[in-house]
């Protein structure tokens, strides 16, 4: 396979998640695609701008949520990556609601939630990334099946590039496809 070189980017693919906070009492959520699995336990990150809104949240309560929103809310999703909710109120874009924590807000419209509470923060060319316990999990009842969240009833986006995808097929199961290589 031929390779070139290209510019020094993170082309992806990366998944798209709407991280909500609350901010001034309000439920703000921004859209981003630096957001990740840390390691085997229960822990998420995110990376948000210093200067994000929604940075201020994080930091104020100690929370943030991840919301994966489903393709058909590629508007809402977009819409909340290219304003600011210190310049325009987002709070009714979605259904919000909490659970008996209440320090970070949901989206009832997402298939999938999870609730973090910060247990570290990096600081690194002007991102804050906060890595956060999860300490709740919420999945919509009909993107369940035999018992486990279903990717393709989920149906989340990806960035990959300057383009929103959505997912295709299954190709394989981990840790089961690498027993069938042939070491000869």
């Amino acid at each position: 396979m031929e390779k070139l070189k290209t510019k020094n980017y993170p082309l992806g693919p990366f998944p798209t998640i709407l991280a909500g906070a609350d901010v001034n009492g309000k439920p703000n959520f921004t859209t981003i695609g630096a957001c990740g699995v840390v390691c085997l336990e229960p822990v998420l990150y995110i990376s948000l701008k210093e200067t994000h809104y929604s940075t201020t949240g994080v930091k104020e309560n100690g929370y943030f949520s991840v919301n994966i929103p489903t393709t058909d809310m590629v508007q809402k999703t977009d819409y909340c990556g290219m304003v600011s909710g210190k310049t325009n109120d987002k709070s009714d874009l979605f259904t919000s609601f909490y659970d008996e924590i209440g320090k970070a807000p949901m989206i009832e419209e997402c298939p999938v939630n999870f609730l973090c509470k910060v247990i570290q923060t990096l600081s690194i060319s002007g991102f804050e990334m906060f890595f956060g316990e999860i300490v709740a999990t919420y999945v919509a009842r009909q993107c369940i099946t035999e018992g486990k969240p279903d990717p393709l009833k989920i149906n989340p986006m990806m960035i990959m590039g300057d383009n929103y995808w959505s997912l295709g097929s299954a190709v394989g199961y981990i840790f089961k496809e690498g027993q069938r290589v042939d070491k000869k």
